[in-house]
């Protein structure tokens, strides 16, 4: 009996361990991973293209009602601090190209939609969940990570936004 509570518990700290590692949080004060997706017009967008400028960093899907849900405040922060040196990038996860189509003709976002329909750009950044959102800073390093829904008009969220423009 002792023996097996030792392999239960060291089998525990193996995969907590191994968990910490594969987590989003590790991720937290590195750069954030490059990738390449298209946009909704088909063309190619590099996350590193955005350089020089805070970026809010989305990854979301449309059948999703929390995603859904924060997209119109998304949306306002954005139009709030494009001028100010910050973008809002939405990183869809949706299989279905028709299904992220039709929600975006009924619903219209001034920021950048990028497809993921293989979740690759998903697995670089450990999204467990969405939608789950990363703030880079102006050198791409990633200062913060949100999971779930969000209050984008927040004390808080502002704070952050000033910590990853200067």
């Amino acid at each position: 009996m002792k023996s097996l509570i030792v392999v239960v518990l060291f089998l525990a700290v193996i995969f907590a361990g191994a968990l910490s590692t594969w987590s989003a949080d590790a991720l937290i004060s590195n750069m954030a991973p490059d990738f390449t997706l298209r946009d909704m017009q088909g063309k190619e967008v590099a996350l590193s293209s955005f350089k020089g400028k805070a970026v809010l960093l989305n990854f979301w899907a449309s059948w999703c009602p929390t995603c859904t849900a924060e997209m119109p405040a998304m949306n306002k922060l954005h139009k709030d601090h494009i001028g100010k040196g910050m973008v809002v990038v939405a990183v869809s996860t949706d299989k279905s190209q028709t299904a992220l189509s039709n929600y975006l003709a009924r619903n219209q976002f001034d920021f950048i939609v990028l497809k993921d329909a293989d979740s690759k750009a998903a697995r670089q950044f450990k999204v467990f969940s969405i939608p789950m959102t990363f703030l880079l800073d102006k050198n791409g390093v990633i200062v913060k990570k949100y999971i779930g829904e969000e209050d984008w008009d927040s004390e808080e969220i502002k704070k952050d936004l000033r910590k990853a423009l200067n």
